[in-house]
């Protein structure tokens, strides 16, 4: 099964059980999500790619954990020039982020580890609609984005789990593949399991030859893992998505006192309202304001 939009393969995502089913597989492939992402914020191949990881890397916890309208949060906060990477994603494969911090130049940094830093934390915040969102939070432990969920996962989930995440970008800057995958070993697997998987993926290829151009979920699994022993239990579309409008930006001015919204109307004319998550810009005019001020 392909899912496709007229005749572009769209981004998808395949939940499978694999080794006599004492391993859960998610594996996405978001080429077109990370494009979207790339061009919404304008962003260097650099940059690109680290939000383009932390995007795969928040869906794959995402539709692991949450189901209907639950929500959750990732903060990868680093001591590197990016500053920290936020990313907001639910359990229907929508997911949207922004980079703190957008350098304008990037060539004196040659490594991903290097943008992010060495020093850090990761934290991630569940919203299950209770009384409080609840969030978990562990040092970074390495420059590698992958590295940090994956110990996020063991240390405050209690998930062994490994991750692997890739965005390749051409040499005209176009995003031509991008996806992860993440397995998660099923309670009362034996360690001797664990350790056969992890020699496995020690041997892969690199995952920009695993997730080559049109490689399918379905055809990275099988790169994986044995087909003979893969049960494929959901297909779903994952896509990168903003919710903002119009009106959610006119209830935060609302949020002003009306002195700094009359001077904005004396002062500027009007306002403009960016969007940190996808980059949309909104325009209030004088109009607009006076409105805002008569229903406050």
């Amino acid at each position: 099964m392909l899912l496709k939009v007229g005749k572009i393969l769209k981004d998808y995502l395949i939940k499978a059980l694999v080794n006599q089913s004492k391993f859960r597989v998610y594996v996405i492939k978001a080429t077109r999500l990370v494009s979207e992402a790339q061009k919404s914020h304008q962003l260097t191949p650099s940059a690109t790619q680290i939000l383009g990881e932390s995007l795969i890397a928040t869906l794959l916890l995402s539709t692991s954990m949450l189901k209907n309208d639950e929500m959750l949060t990732t903060r990868l906060i680093g001591n590197g020039p990016i500053g920290a990477v936020i990313a907001d994603a639910n359990a229907q494969g929508q997911v949207k982020g922004y980079l703190q911090n957008l350098p304008t130049d990037l060539t004196n940094y040659n490594k991903q580890s290097e943008l992010i830093g060495n020093q850090g934390r990761l934290s991630v915040t569940k919203d299950q609609k209770l009384a409080q969102p609840f969030t978990g939070e562990v040092p970074l432990i390495s420059g590698d984005i992958a590295q940090n969920y994956a110990y996020y996962l063991a240390k405050s989930e209690q998930i062994p789990a490994a991750i692997g995440l890739v965005v390749n970008i051409n040499a005209k800057q176009k995003v031509i593949s991008a996806g992860g995958f993440m397995i998660q070993a099923l309670p009362n697997t034996p360690t001797s399991d664990c350790e056969q998987i992890i020699q496995q993926i020690r041997q892969l290829p690199s995952l920009k030859r695993i997730f080559m151009i049109k490689s399918t979920p379905e055809m990275i699994l099988t790169k994986l893992f044995n087909q003979t022993d893969t049960k494929i239990l959901q297909k779903s579309p994952v896509e990168f998505h903003c919710d903002c409008s119009k009106a959610r930006f006119a209830r935060s001015l609302a949020g002003l006192d009306s002195k700094e919204l009359q001077a904005l109307i004396t002062e500027q004319h009007g306002a403009e309202t960016v969007c940190r998550f996808c980059g949309q810009a909104y325009q209030f005019t004088s109009t607009d304001l006076q409105k805002i001020i008569a229903e406050k």
